[in-house]
This record gives C-alpha cells, sequence and structure tokens, in this order.
C-alpha cells in the first residue's frame, strides 16, 4: 500500500456503523435512528479494530488519461463529503426564518391520510403558496410568522430554507420578505417629493 497523509484519514466515531461494498462501490453510514448511502468514486480502506477509514486515490472505473491529474481532487471531495455525512449524524442542524411584512403568515395543514404535511403561505401574492415538508425535516410554527427548520441532514435544511426563502425575498425599501433570524438588510433611500 502506498503512503497515505493523515490528512485523508477518518475517525469513525463508535454510535455509527459503517459499511463499506466495494462491488457496488457504496458506503452505508448508519446509527439507531437513520441511516444513509453514498456511491463511492474513489475506493477505500476500512481499518475496523482501529475504527478508522483511509480514503485513497485509486478510482473505481478506469479514467482517461486527460482526467488522471484529478485524482488527487477526487479524494480529497470524497474525504470531505463522508467526514460531513459523519458530522450529520452526531448534529442536527437548524434554521429560523421571520415573515417580515403585514399579513404574511404561515399555517400547517396535514394531508388527508396523514401521508405529508404542507406549508401554507400568505405572502400578499393573489394566490397561496404551498410547501410539501420532507420527510426527515421537522419544521415548527412558533408564530403565525416564525418559523423553525431542524433536522440531521444540514443540506436538506439549508436547501429548504432557501426554496422557503425564494418565495418572497426581502425587498430593499421596506424589508418586507422572508428572511433568516439573525440576517438584515440595508434599506434604500426611497424617492424624495
Amino acid at each position: 500500500m502506498k503512503f497515505i497523509p493523515k490528512r485523508y484519514i477518518i475517525k469513525i466515531p463508535s454510535e455509527i456503523s459503517i459499511f463499506y461494498s466495494e462491488e457496488k462501490a457504496q458506503l452505508l453510514i448508519s446509527d439507531k435512528v437513520k441511516k444513509t448511502i453514498y456511491n463511492l468514486k474513489v475506493k477505500l480502506k476500512v481499518i475496523k479494530d482501529k475504527n478508522y477509514i483511509i480514503v485513497t486515490s485509486v478510482p473505481f472505473s478506469k479514467i482517461p488519461n486527460k482526467l488522471k491529474k484529478n485524482k488527487k481532487s477526487l479524494q480529497g471531495s470524497t474525504f470531505f463529503f463522508i467526514k460531513r455525512l459523519i458530522k450529520n449524524f452526531k448534529t442536527t442542524s437548524c434554521k429560523k426564518l421571520n415573515l417580515i411584512g403585514v399579513g404574511y403568515k404561515v399555517f400547517e395543514i396535514n394531508s388527508l391520510n396523514d401521508s405529508y404535511k404542507l406549508l401554507h403561505f400568505k405572502l400578499g401574492y393573489s394566490h397561496n403558496i404551498y410547501y410539501k415538508i420532507p420527510i426527515n425535516l421537522n419544521i415548527q410554527i412558533r408564530q403565525s410568522n416564525k418559523l423553525f427548520i431542524s433536522g440531521y441532514d444540514s443540506n436538506l435544511v439549508s436547501n429548504s430554507s432557501s426554496i422557503i426563502k425564494s418565495y418572497k425575498l426581502p425587498e430593499p425599501y421596506k424589508g418586507k420578505g422572508i428572511l433568516y433570524f439573525n440576517e438584515s438588510i440595508e434599506l434604500k433611500e426611497g424617492k424624495k417629493i
């Protein structure tokens, strides 16, 4: 085995189980609550007795000569993605959103058979806006104009909060719209009459 720098070694926490399939080029990460499958581009070496993974630069498939210089970047991106997945299992991510504006409200609606939940937004448009809540995401409505989004997957939390924020971006003159809890916008001065 070639020498692999320490920066490509990932320590596995004791509460997380890892299963590596070289035939399928997949890594399964699980704990008592959830599991995630990650499709790999480079091979791994799992050392069970010491509880760590080594990310190698050996690709699963033949790569053309043009892309051989990208082997190191594949190794680095795989390393950071696996590390982020393990971190997501240990911590929960959360975002807080405020609806600022007269009459801006959000309600939670259950489906007829309770298979999914919807968020119903009233944002000053002539129509209502609905957002289907993903299964592994927890959204709480603190007041009719405050949302608290939390979950284990930080990508899902940030994507969902950015989608909801895009429904009514804050406008620069009055500051009305959907903002993150700690976000502030600099208001522009309107026309003088």
